[in-house]
This record gives structure tokens, C-alpha cells and sequence, in this order.
């Protein structure tokens, strides 16, 4: 058929509420429109007249699965306003938690949200009556990224230890090293889910995107470092700003994120992959080539295989922490509040995670701006569905819908996070 409409009312398996619209007129692709129709939730107006040590508090609601990473750029954010620097176990503990965010978050979508898309299942409980056991160690593993998150968090959901200038409580040795019996078998599984990611059967569709993640010179990025691109952009995190703008559109109750003058760009786990490669602990590295990925990749489809690898580097990490570990004698360093503007990054499991705050000499905010990783991603998500529906015209409409909705959940887009997710129409006249 020339003209077609395929509409899919709530997309499943992601995280919100929204809508897809996709208009193909003559046998090309006319109109994609992600419509994100939840309401906006107004965290940067409420922030306003707060003090800055609230933040962290208040920014992990804004995410039920990556609670960390907004807690994690909203203090650092707050610690370059005001001159304070964390370092040595204090940071480190930091990149301990943020490892059990990784681990939790890369395998609920994993298994729980992607797989289903390639082995043909409506959902994991399809999975587990034929995998039972895959199911199982699944939840296992989830359950390890849980607990790095309660030790050192405080809870799973919305951490509570966490403030400005480190933690409210820093764990012993001793309860750290309960983690790592629990942590050498999440890493041997976590390399078996490398294995198992790497036999599923991907589309052949691979797209030219502009990747953009943080870069630090040390370590494979969690927060810290600059903002790199593979096309050209190294800047500090001050400077983002100066080369991303994000715009509103009649659609979505989410702004769109672009590369001034130049337009749509990726950020998330390939783009953290491909950019960092060298990054990686040898043990992700060799994982990932005997999975068949080269040093970059340009496939979404294959992001659930780089999930995987990150998920190895982030028990790899979290084991190599608490084998370093040495507890510090204060559980956070001072910051006094003075008249500035600060920016902080991280890198969330979903991608770039930018926080902006201007703050008083009386330690209160008076101006706020949150750019989550889904924001980012909707025009390439857009782009993605544009460029596969126009290559895939010849599929049944059952299964066009069925691989539309796919290359949305490619992103684990966190809809509630950037304001909320989906419905696939597509419109052929």
C-alpha cells in the first residue's frame, strides 16, 4: 500500500506514557512525531526558593530507576557553584553507588523490557515459562545493584544518604566487603548476559549519528570530565550551554535537544561505548569483541548487547572500589553557599544527564535547568523510525508495528523522566 496508518495507543515495556505518529504518502515517509503527552512535571519551577542542599533529595524523585544519577549531577552541580571539591573514597563511593544503578537498570531492560522484542515474547513472564532459570539469575543480579543502592543509599528508590558534599554515612570495610561474594557471581553473569545478547538476531540498520557522552581522561565516564563527540565537540561541562539548545515542539510536552546549528544527536549506551571504548576494564573489552562488537557501534538494535558490557564494567568497578577501600574520616566535606551558577553532569544508565543551577549568596536557587538523557534522544529516536519505516515498507503492518515500537525501546526511553511516553500511529494516505 502507497498510504498507510499503523497506531499503537501505549506503547509497552517503557517507562511512561506517550504517543508515536507516522505518516507514510506515496511509499515515503511524510511525518514521525514522538508525542509525548504526559504533564509536565515542573521540578524546575519548584526547585526555585528551595536550599541547595534539598536538591539531591528532591531530584531522585524524579526518577523511580535512576534515582542516583540525578542526585549524583544535581550535587555536583552544587559543589562547582559553590568551590568545593569530593575526591579520593568519597568519590569513589559515589562511582559504587552509581555502579549499582548501572547493574539494576541495564538488566530490568535487558530482560524484562528489551529481550521480549527479539524472542518474539509479549513480555518476561513469557520469557520465564520457557527460561525459567534466565529469569531467575536476572533477578538476582537485579537484586545485587539493589543492594550496592540500600548500603550505601539507604534504599533502593529514591536514596536518602546522599548530600552535597558526599554522604550522610559512609559504610565499613566490613559491610562493604558483605558485597563481593554476591558481586564475583553478578560479574560471571553479568558476562554470560554479554553471551546471551550476543546470539539474539538483529536488523541491519545502521545510522550515522552524532554521539555525544562525557569523557574523562581516567576512567570510563560516570560523572566527571568533558563533553565529547564523534563529530567535533570537546567542551567542559560549563560550556554546554554554548553548544546545545533545546526547542520546544507542538507535539510534546518534552523540549527536544539538538546540536546548535547542526541538529539531532545520541546519547546512552552506545554513544558512552563508542566514545570510551579504551575506557573499559579489559574484562568489558574482551567481552565485547567476542560478542562481535567492534570498538564502535552504530546499530540501536545492538545497544542491548552494550548494556550488557556495561553491566560487566560496572561489577568489574564496584568489586575494584571495595577491594580499595579505606573508610574516610569525615562522610562528606563542607560546602558553604555563595553567589554563582554551577553545572554538573552523569552519565544515567539512559545517557547524558545535565543539571544548571544559580544559586544565592543565601544558599537558595533561584533558577534551575534539568536536561535528562530521553529529552535528548527524542529527534533521534525520530530520525531512527523515519529511516527504518522508509527501508520497510514491504513489512505487515502487525509486524512494522511490532519493530517500531522496538527501535523506541532500543532507548529505554525514560518518558516520566523527560516529561513522559508512547503510542505508534502511523497515517499512509
Amino acid at each position: 500500500m502507497k498510504n498507510r496508518t499503523i497506531k499503537v495507543d501505549y506503547l509497552a515495556r517503557v517507562e511512561g506514557e506517550g504517543g508515536l505518529y507516522v505518516k507514510v504518502k506515496d511509499n515515503k515517509v511524510a511525518d514521525v512525531k514522538l508525542n509525548i503527552f504526559e504533564p509536565p512535571r515542573f521540578y524546575e519551577a519548584f526547585l526555585r526558593g528551595r536550599h541547595f542542599t534539598e536538591v539531591p533529595d528532591i531530584t531522585a524523585r524524579i526518577c523511580g530507576i535512576c534515582p542516583v544519577a540525578y542526585q549524583t549531577s544535581s550535587v555536583r552541580a552544587m559543589e562547582t557553584a559553590c568551590g568545593a571539591t569530593v575526591d579520593g573514597q568519597l568519590r569513589a563511593l559515589r562511582r559504587l553507588l552509581y555502579c549499582g544503578e548501572y547493574i539494576e537498570s541495564h538488566v530490568l531492560h535487558i530482560y524484562m523490557l528489551h529481550a521480549p522484542d527479539f524472542l518474539g515474547c509479549e513480555d518476561v513472564l513469557d520469557i520465564a515459562k520457557v527460561h525459567p532459570d534466565l529469569v531467575k539469575k536476572a533477578l538476582r543480579l537485579k537484586k545485587i545493584g539493589n543492594d550496592i543502592m540500600v548500603l550505601l543509599g539507604g534504599r533502593e528508590i529514591h536514596p536518602i544518604n546522599v548530600r552535597v558534599g558526599g554522604f550522610y554515612k559512609v559504610p565499613t570495610k566490613n559491610e562493604l566487603q558483605t558485597l563481593v561474594e554476591p558481586l564475583t557471581w553478578a560479574l560471571d553473569f553479568a558476562l554470560a548476559t554479554v553471551k546471551f545478547t550476543a546470539t539474539l538476531n538483529f536488523p541491519d540498520f545502521e545510522q550515522d549519528y552524532e554521539y555525544v557522552s562525557l569523557r574523562h581522561p581516567d576512567e570510563y565516564p560516570l560523572f566527571d570530565g568533558r563533553f565529547v563527540s564523534n563529530k567535533g565537540i570537546d567542551c567542559a561541562i560549563d560550556e554546554y550551554p554554548q553548544y546545545f539548545e533545546e526547542q520546544h515542539v507542538a507535539h510534546s510536552t518534552s523540549l527536544h535537544s539538538v546540536v546548535k546549528a547542526r541538529g539531532a544527536y545520541h546519547v546512552g549506551p552506545l554513544a558512552r561505548y563508542s566514545l570510551n571504548f579504551d575506557k573499559l576494564p579489559e574484562v568489558a573489552r574482551k567481552a565485547a569483541k567476542k560478542a562481535g562488537l567492534k570498538e564502535t557501534c552504530f546499530n540501536p538494535f545492538k545497544s542491548i548487547i552494550v548494556r550488557a558490557v556495561e553491566t560487566v564494567f560496572a561489577c568489574n568497578e564496584a568489586l575494584r572500589i571495595i577491594s580499595e577501600y579505606k573508610m574516610p574520616e569525615r562522610p562528606f566535606v563542607d560546602v558553604t553557599p555563595q553567589a554563582a551558577v554551577g553545572h554538573g553532569a552523569s552519565e544515567a544508565p539512559r545517557g547524558t544527564l545535565y543539571h544548571r543551577y544559580r544559586i544565592g549568596a543565601d544558599g537558595l536557587i533561584q533558577e534551575a535547568r534539568i536536561v535528562p538523557p530521553t529529552s535528548q534522544n527524542q529527534k533521534i529516536i525520530e530520525s531512527d523510525l523515519a529511516a527504518y519505516v522508509g527501508k520497510h515498507l514491504k513489512l505487515s503492518e502487525e509486524k512494522l508495528t511490532w519493530q517500531c515500537e522496538q527501535v523506541v525501546r532500543n532507548y529505554d526511553p525514560c518518558i516520566s523522566c523527560s516529561c513522559h511516553f508512547l503510542k505508534l500511529h502511523i497515517d499512509r494516505q
